[in-house]
């Protein structure tokens, strides 16, 4: 039965962006680098929002109550601008390599920046799902029982959708950032970072008010 979890829930949460890199990207040596360079500022992106986070976390101590909740709350926002800040500077470089691919070879048609944009947000979203979700699908494989102390059987179900749904929300985010960015539409990209902030702020919630 740990099997059957761990694959189902595996496929669930990343059978949909295995399929859209296999179709749509695997073909094409330039788009995995782009998508590997996407994933690769994301994870800068974490990096830096752990260094923000450990060092709020030895100012403030090991305070109970309502320390704690505003210290969290205050990770959340960190980590939401730094992840948006990094897709803006991602953004400004595939738009310098964009250019810079056509000035090298004017004849051949360069990636347009609304697949880039795709591309970019799948990068994104892989590996935001992979460091979401693969402590908790490692932990499906056993021992134990889920749900016996009285928390929802169907915890590992809840969080491999969970992880689908944010996969796709960064391909979207990507898309539309980079939109913005393009049109200088700047109100787009007030939209992505409030929905950003938004869905974590809702998943905070949920997550801390007790079992799905």
């Amino acid at each position: 039965m740990t099997a059957a979890v761990f694959f189902g829930c595996a496929f669930i949460a990343f059978g949909p962006a295995f399929a859209l890199y296999i179709f749509t990207i695997a073909t094409e040596p330039l788009r995995i680098i782009f998508l590997i360079a996407g994933a690769f500022f994301w994870l800068v992106s974490l990096l830096l929002s752990s260094l923000v986070w450990f060092v709020a976390g030895t100012t403030v101590g090991h305070k109970d109550g309502p320390v704690q909740k505003y210290l969290l709350i205050f990770g959340v926002l960190v980590s939401v601008l730094i992840q948006e800040a990094f897709r803006f500077a991602y953004y400004k470089l595939l738009k310098k390599a964009n250019e810079g691919l056509k000035a090298i070879n004017p004849e051949e048609t360069a990636p347009s920046m609304r697949l880039l944009a795709y591309v970019s947000g799948l990068g994104f979203g892989i590996m935001s799902g992979v460091f979401s979700f693969v402590n908790t699908l490692s932990d499906s494989l056993g021992p134990g029982t889920v749900g016996i102390h009285g928390d929802s059987p169907q915890f590992f179900l809840h969080s491999a959708f969970m992880t689908l749904v944010i996969i796709l929300l960064h391909i979207f985010w990507g898309i539309v950032f980079f939109d913005g960015c393009e049109k200088k539409r700047w109100h787009t990209l007030l939209v992505v970072l409030l929905t950003h902030l938004l869905v974590s702020a809702l998943v905070l919630k949920f997550t801390s008010s007790g079992p799905c």
